[in-house]
């Protein structure tokens, strides 16, 4: 048995380094209803579907209060639905400036096609953003042999198992233990949990590190090596199976992961937590 397929996710994995896009929208529009909210709160729920990224924020404990404070009642469904009518434009407007592909990413899947494995790909977009991102993407040569988004399996995004179940459909995968699911965030590591696959987390582009590649250029090695460390105990306390520092790894852990195959081990689907 070995890995037949490989799921990327997209924004802080493939594309757009940092993971940068949705951010200042999330922040700018919540700032417009009086309600600040920090980087690192928007970063927490990133990768999931936008409407429930939305809500997520709106759960979060000070945000709740703030919110309550501000407005003097808890918040509601009209209010989910406005915040996201607010952003989903915005975002839509500045996409595709966002689909260059991260560093090693079109040479790693050129390597990885020429071993035979299958590339799909999952997001938190909806269908009309990652059409935006995709077109721009491909311009720059990287395009995954199939992409799912959440409204494609009835909204049911990360952490739910849906988006890679369609993914191993279309590309003919046959066992979860065959799959690698490769992405920059928690949920993602959720995903491929739910769905049993093998989950690796990325640290350099993603949106847990959340530097631009200039900033992430000029780190000390001192200050790298902290970095990647932290961010790399983060994916395995959420149930990574392994992480790499950039795309130009993957083919290598892939190889590990075969011998792993090779030794009876299995990947697990963890209860979500």
């Amino acid at each position: 048995m070995r890995i037949e397929g490989v799921i990327l996710d997209w924004a802080g994995t493939t594309i757009d380094y940092g993971c940068f896009a949705p951010v200042q929208v999330f922040i700018d529009v919540f700032e417009e209803i009086g309600i600040p909210v920090t980087m690192e709160e928007v970063r927490a729920p990133m990768g999931q579907l936008k409407r429930d990224h939305i809500q997520s924020l709106l759960q979060m404990p000070r945000i709740e209060a703030a919110f309550q404070a501000k407005f003097g009642r808890s918040y509601t469904e009209t209010d989910m639905n406005e915040l996201h009518d607010r952003f989903e434009p915005r975002l839509l407007a500045i996409l595709s400036q966002y689909g260059k592909p991260n560093p090693y990413v079109v040479e790693t899947v050129r390597q990885l096609r020429q071993q035979g494995l299958k590339i799909g790909a999952t997001t938190g977009y909806t269908s009309t953003m990652l059409s935006i991102v995709a077109k721009a993407a491909k311009e720059y040569g990287y395009e995954p042999d199939h992409w799912v988004t959440p409204d494609l399996v009835m909204d049911k995004g990360r952490p739910y198992p849906y988006m890679i179940y369609e993914n191993m459909k279309q590309l003919g995968l046959r066992h979860h233990a065959q799959v690698v699911k490769v992405g920059d965030t928690i949920s993602d590591i959720q995903e491929a949990n739910s769905a049993g696959v093998w989950a690796i987390g990325i640290v350099k582009g993603s949106s847990m590190l959340g530097l631009t590649e200039a900033e992430a250029q000029q780190l000390s090695p001192e200050e790298e090596r902290h970095i990647i460390a932290a961010v790399s105990k983060s994916y395995m306390e959420a149930g990574a199976h392994a992480v790499i520092e950039d795309m130009s790894q993957l083919p290598a852990m892939i190889e590990q992961i075969n011998e792993r195959l090779m030794n009876g081990e299995l990947p697990y689907a963890k209860p979500h937590q």
